[in-house]
């Protein structure tokens, strides 16, 4: 039997209604039944024939088939909640109509809401390779890759960041974004320079192979370390350069390879030991900002082998042959993935890597 209700029906807030199982309350096209309610349906002529319609009001329109909300001033088809991510340090200014999220160190991006945008970026930069001494060469740069096509799905992000190789044969340590809706994203570690009787080592990029005189047991040059050793297209850096073969005892390492060009192949005692490898630019955050150089190669030549512009280690020399000024080595600057500088009383360690994340605001 039904019950009809004129005027208003106020229901005291310490009661309840109850719908029973089979029951449901009907108020024109919607209706209240057990375990779920159905919101109004109507028309696009119908939902603006509506006077006074309460912010938050949500409808079915047919003639669109699409679920609508009245935000206070216009109705919204789109009723998710904006992406909002947060993990290392956010950056809501420094780059227009985007955030950027930072990590020099190990954490986690969370993201939550949507829609997911298909055109965020990332920039993942492995660890940098160690120098060598005596000759030796400089460090490659940790592996670079970068996407503008990465799609940001809600979710947790684990962040490693590479460490930079120690000096005297290590390599760079790896820097990844994983995801379970996602293949891993992984940098290799940069290769590490080669000493005296030792090539350079295959990384991110190459370390640059170390020297020594010329002998009959030992041919004195020897090979820069290959780049690329993940195998990805675009390629993630490039090979280490050569070291001299030198008629003094000791002589000159080749520069280690760097994200955007390969290691240099050092000379004689002029022009040296060779450059390490230019670094690469990237505007993720804003303005442009270049890393993964590689480091400079070491040994008794004038003037020390120049680390690769992003980071990259100078070189050192040792002042015997011929004289000068002593140039210890350097290490590659932090978070750059700048390979470490040859040398040949010292040699420096490789710079630690990065990731970069950065997704539109709209």
């Amino acid at each position: 039997m039904a019950i009809q209700i004129s005027g208003t029906t106020v229901i005291d807030n310490s009661k309840n209604v109850t719908v029973g199982a089979s029951a449901s309350i009907t108020a024109g096209s919607a209706f209240i039944a057990n375990g779920y309610v159905s919101m109004g349906i109507t028309d696009t002529t119908g939902r603006d024939a509506g006077v006074g319609t309460a912010t938050g009001t949500l409808i079915y329109n047919t003639s669109e088939s699409t679920m609508q909300v009245w935000n206070g001033e216009a109705w919204k088809s789109d009723i998710t909640s904006p992406l909002s991510a947060t993990g290392g340090t956010k950056d809501t200014t420094s780059r227009s109509g985007y955030i950027v999220h930072t990590f020099t160190s190990p954490g986690t991006l969370e993201v939550s809401g949507g829609p997911a945008p298909t055109s965020a970026e990332y920039l993942v930069i492995a660890g940098g390779g160690g120098g060598y001494g005596g000759g030796g060469g400089g460090g490659g740069a940790g592996g670079y890759r970068t996407s503008t096509a990465f799609t940001l799905n809600p979710g947790s992000y684990t962040i490693s960041i590479g460490a930079g190789g120690a000096a005297y044969g290590s390599n760079g340590t790896p820097s990844f974004i994983t995801h379970p809706g996602i293949s891993s994203i992984t940098s290799s570690g940069g290769g590490a320079g080669g000493g005296q009787t030792e090539n350079g080592t295959p990384g991110g990029s190459g370390g640059g192979g170390g020297t020594r005189g010329a002998s009959p047991t030992n041919p004195g040059s020897q090979a820069g370390g290959t780049g690329n050793s993940g195998g990805f297209s675009p390629p993630e850096g490039n090979n280490g350069g050569t070291g001299s073969a030198n008629p003094l005892s000791v002589g000159n390492g080749g520069g280690g390879g760097g994200a955007g060009g390969a290691g240099s192949p050092s000379g004689p005692i002029a022009p040296g030991p060779a450059a390490g490898g230019n670094g690469q630019a990237s505007s993720i955050t804003g303005s442009p900002v270049t890393r993964g150089g590689g480091g400079g190669g070491g040994g008794e030549g004038l003037p020390a082998g120049a680390g690769g512009p992003g980071g990259g280690g100078t070189g050192g020399r040792f002042a015997e042959n011929p004289a000068g000024p002593n140039f210890p080595a350097n290490n590659g600057t932090a978070n750059t993935g700048g390979g470490g500088g040859g040398g040949y009383a010292s040699a420096g360690d490789g710079g630690s890597g990065i990731v970069i994340i950065a997704y539109p605001t709209s």
